[in-house]
């Protein structure tokens, strides 16, 4: 078991099963860099704990008894913006994406994911990135499309607009966080440091009077920049 540094990221997790928890507790005491300071069966002892412990993230189950993740994400973040929320959950089986995300949720993840990647999602939050599986932004953007105020117009015969204001790797940059990519991974297709990236991410959030990532998303598909999943 490693011991972890004086920097560790303090994650609390929250989730009604046990053995999850537990899980995810070994995989990171051998991580050296990933700390878990507590641990909640319930969304009301999350919101309790993350209060108490201040963690750097909170790792949320969606779907608990009593209060389940979407309200104590929605407090946790409401309380301090120090403290990030990854949601991990099966999403397939969950509606709430959405909600997950507006209530202040900086990422969401699932439970079928490669373990690195569960542990790199964490490490990423804990960064002060945002990030949304590949997965789930493709399902984001097909809701989207099944939506009634979806635009008429078939994914096909979709082509790229002009976006009022942004420069070119502006649009560069939403393309990419329309296909799910993390700032980090912004900067590594685009050659330009993690904070250039970020810096971009939020001037596109101020141009495009964006609240979340979600809406670039959807903005991203709205403008052509990308397709919906097949």
């Amino acid at each position: 078991m490693s011991v972890p540094s004086a920097e560790a990221v303090r994650v609390l997790l929250v989730d009604d099963q046990p053995l999850v928890r537990s899980g995810l507790r070994v995989l990171m005491a051998d991580t050296g860099d990933l700390e878990v300071v507590g641990e909640a069966g319930t969304g009301g002892d999350g919101v309790r704990l993350a209060a108490e412990l201040r963690p750097d993230v909170v790792v949320m189950d969606i779907r608990m008894p009593g209060m389940d993740g979407i309200e104590a994400t929605r407090q946790i973040t409401a309380g301090t913006e120090a403290v990030k929320v990854l949601v991990l959950t099966t999403f397939d089986e969950d509606d709430h994406v959405y909600g997950a995300l507006r209530a202040g949720a900086s990422g969401f993840a699932v439970k079928d994911m490669a373990v690195e990647e569960i542990l790199a999602a964490i490490r990423v939050i804990a960064a002060g990135d945002a990030l949304i599986a590949p997965g789930v932004t493709r399902r984001l953007i097909a809701d989207f499309v099944r939506a009634p105020s979806a635009p008429a117009a078939p994914p096909r015969e979709r082509t790229a607009q002009p976006l009022a204001g942004i420069t070119e790797r502006e649009r560069e940059v939403l393309t990419l966080v329309g296909r799910g990519r993390s700032n980090s991974e912004i900067a590594a297709e685009l050659f330009i440091s993690a904070a250039t990236a970020k810096s971009h991410v939020s001037r596109l959030f101020t141009k495009l009077g964006a609240r979340d990532r979600v809406q670039l998303v959807i903005t991203a598909y709205e403008m052509g920049l990308v397709s919906p999943p097949r």
